[in-house]
């Protein structure tokens, strides 16, 4: 029966990885490394690094493949990742069968952690045989931004609730808590609020050496945000990015 061993790595420090992690990439007889294309180069390069820097077994081979583009124009949202998923699970397999066959220990390397808005353990239940899945636990964007900015996420003895650009947007400010953490905003969704009483804690590329923090009142921090988020992606050709705001009574 084939392992499929989905390995958190942090936010882009390859000092941010856990020994637990190390082993994984080590114990594995064949290391998957998704491309998603030129603008996003960075990504596969990473994850060659720590593959150079930490394997010291001779037998552990590595696969690259080109991960599937999500249909953006798909108007039915949930459709869309769904046939997204499908088209991942079978690059994966497609990649797998390829090298590996059907037994032995496969790794993906799992940008932050595999339990955290990510979509990597529902793509591995889709894949025909099922193989068991083993979690490696990694540092995530959430716990990088509180660091980047010595932060403490909640208030003591107050929820906080974490979220998409897209739900922020649609939905405006959830009810019932004065902390909110976004991720995977694919613009700025902050914008949507009003921004009186909010502070914003920012940032992007979190971990790497072009890591960009922001902090501050929303309507002072707000347009420098939505200036150097754009001039960052210009620059990069794609972005990463994640925020706090929090609502002051």
């Amino acid at each position: 029966m084939m392992m499929l061993a989905l390995i958190g790595i942090g936010c882009g420090d390859p000092g941010q990885l856990t020994r637990a992690a190390i082993d994984a990439i080590n114990a594995a007889d064949l290391v998957l490394i998704p491309r998603k294309g030129a603008a996003k180069s960075d990504l596969a390069d990473l994850r060659r690094t720590i593959c150079a820097d930490v394997l010291t077994s001779d037998r552990t081979r590595i696969a690259e493949f080109d991960l599937p583009l999500r249909d953006a124009d798909e108007a039915d949202y949930r459709k869309g990742v769904d046939d997204w998923h499908d088209a991942v699970a079978a690059a994966w397999s497609r990649t797998i069968a390829d090298h590996q066959g059907g037994e032995g220990r496969v790794a993906l390397l799992i940008w932050g952690d595999p339990s955290l808005y990510d979509s990597s353990l529902r793509i591995a239940r889709r894949l025909d045989p099922l193989p068991k899945i083993e979690v490696v636990p990694g540092i995530t964007s959430i716990q990088a931004l509180c660091a980047a900015h010595a932060l403490p996420l909640n208030d003591i003895g107050e929820p906080f609730l974490v979220t998409t650009g897209r739900r922020l947007r649609e939905g405006g400010w959830p009810q019932g808590v004065d902390t909110v953490v976004v991720m995977l905003d694919g613009g700025t969704a902050f914008q949507s609020l009003d921004p009186e009483g909010l502070q914003i804690w920012w940032g992007a590329y979190l971990g790497m050496p072009d890591q960009i923090l922001m902090s501050g009142a929303l309507t002072e921090v707000g347009p420098r945000i939505v200036a150097a988020r754009q001039e960052a992606r210009v620059r990069h050709g794609w972005i990463m990015d994640s925020y706090i705001l929090k609502r002051r009574l």
